[in-house]
Order: C-alpha cells, then structure tokens, then sequence
C-alpha cells in the first residue's frame, strides 16, 4: 500500500537555477514533467525487521505509519513515462503509485549504487515476478559489472529482462526530450559498486538526489555549491545525530548527521536553504515522527523534510 498519496503537490514557481524554493500548491494541475517522492527511509524501511523498540513500535502497530525506502519518480507526460530513482524493496508499491496514481509506463530505472534499499527491487523484474522484458536500468561501470557477474542479477541480464546501460560521471543522458539525467561520484562505502547522485535537469528547474554520502568534508566538492546550482536538494539524512545508535561505532556506517547539515548549512541565504529536503531516514531517526521536536527543529531552520506524496515541477 503506497502511503501518503493524497499530500498536496509541491510546484517549483517559474524560472532556471536560482529560482525560489517549492511551494505548496495543492490546487495546481498536475506537472508535464516533475518529481515525486515514492519512499523517505533508509534501505531497510520503517518500521525496520526486528526492531520492537519504541521508534518503530507505532509503525507496527499502526500500518498507516509505515514509511518505504527511498525513491524518486522522475515523470514525463509527453513521453508517457516516469523513470525510478533506484530500484527499492517497495518496488511493487512504487511501480504501482506510477501506473495508477501518476497513470504512465515505467520507463526504466537509475541506480546510485549497490546497497540493498537501492537495487534489490529488481528482483520483481525477474522471471518469477513480471518476467519484463527489456527494462532500461542505468548504471556506473562497477555497477554493471557487479550485476552481470553475480547471481540472481546475472539472469536479469542474461533473460532480457533488464537492459543495462552504462553511465559515465560528468555525461549527461536525455531520457525523453524534456528529462535529462547526470551522474556524479561521491564518496560512500563501495563495496560492490561506485556510488552516485544525479542532477536531473527538466525544461526550467534543475533538481539533486544525493540519498547516501559519507560526510560532506570527504567529498572533494563543496556540497554548498552543488546545492546553489540546484533548485531543489534531495540530500542524505540517514542519522539525526551520533547518539542515534547506542553502542553502535558510528564511524563504521558514516553519514552526514542531519544536525552536523543544519550547522553546516545554517549560513546559507533562506532561498538557499529552502531548497533542502532531507531524505534517507533510517528507522531511528526521529524525523520519522510527526511532530517532533526534530522535525520542528529542521523546519524552523528553513529547510524542508521529504514527505512521501510530494510533488515538484521540473
């Protein structure tokens, strides 16, 4: 069940890079070519598999609570098609919410990198789910080579169902005359694959979705800049804080806390910030809470929280 469905949609006002932050517009036709966001949390869902604690306890208890892992949909009524933002666990829902909700084809998929909240709905692609046929998946090199050469991935390729199709950093791909996709680098634990963000540039807004890095400080790129030359900010917010995890060595799974992003990006103009949702949460974080003091924290500093159902012009 695809939850949140019914929240109001988010337009981009007129103008390129640079223009003001969304705003809601639930009154508003519906885009030619936007994003919706299809999933907020980390690879493992919210609530998380045996996690009884009190952050996931109302989730179990009350399935309209429940969050899936973090996607974007990235669609073109002109083409009739909407294009996936990873390929996530909550891929039948998300694939789903497309064809009935947002009613176009799927025009394929980009994976960031091989973590499993980012390609293991493939699986539903396979011959003992759709049995799809031809399915156009975008991927770094080490990507494709991770998923031609091990099992079950290897049989999406080897059938058909997937077609896979080699991005380079820095080279921009058209997936319709409207959508233009980019990959960037950025550092991550890659075991298995590179990881990646994408700029998605539409016909007047310029949109990032960056759901994992490692810290902003270990990336040779001023993430301020990334996000100046973006109009909407899709950013990694996996942890609030340090103390998220008791007992856990924090440095072994790094991420930007979102705490460290609010210091970080504090001396931002407020257009600039406004540009910022967080997205990626995992399942202790409490901006998975409606009305915490987190997320009042987060919005009153001027920055945005990702919200299944939302919608943005491109």
């Amino acid at each position: 069940m695809f939850l949140c469905i019914l929240c109001p949609t988010f337009l981009l006002i007129s103008g390129g890079c640079g223009s003001s932050a969304p705003q809601p517009a639930s009154d508003e036709p519906v885009s030619a070519v936007e994003a919706t966001v299809l999933g907020i949390a980390q690879d493992a869902g919210y609530p998380q598999a045996n996690c009884q604690k009190a952050c996931c306890r109302p989730a179990w208890d009350n399935p309209a609570k429940r969050r899936m892992v973090s996607c974007l949909a990235i669609s073109d009524r002109q083409a009739g098609k909407a294009w996936l933002l990873d390929a996530t666990p909550d891929f039948p829902e998300q694939l789903q919410f497309i064809r009935d909700s947002l009613g176009l084809e799927l025009g394929g998929i980009l994976l960031t990198h091989a973590h499993i909240g980012h390609y293991t709905g493939l699986m539903y692609l396979g011959r003992e789910v759709m049995g799809a046929q031809g399915v156009p998946v975008y991927v770094m090199p080490r990507m494709d080579s991770f998923l031609r050469e091990n099992g079950p991935w290897s049989q999406l390729a080897d059938l058909g169902n997937i077609e896979l199709r080699t991005l380079q950093a820095g080279q921009a791909v058209a997936l319709s005359p409207n959508l233009t996709i980019t990959p960037f680098p950025v550092p991550h634990r890659d075991e298995f694959s590179e990881t990646v963000g994408f700029s998605v540039q539409g016909p007047n807004h310029q949109l990032m979705f960056l759901p994992d890095i490692d810290k902003w400080g270990r990336w040779e790129v001023p993430i301020d800049s990334m996000i100046e030359v973006h109009d909407l900010a899709f950013l990694d917010a996996t942890f609030y804080s340090g103390a998220e995890l008791p007992g856990r060595d924090m440095s072994e799974i790094p991420h930007p806390f979102v705490q460290e992003s609010l210091k970080r990006f504090a001396p931002l103009p407020d257009s600039i910030r406004r540009r910022i949702y967080f997205i990626h949460f995992n399942h202790s974080n409490p901006l998975l809470q409606a009305g915490s003091a987190a997320q009042r924290e987060v919005e009153q500093a001027g920055f945005g929280i990702s919200r299944e159902g939302m919608r943005f012009e491109l």
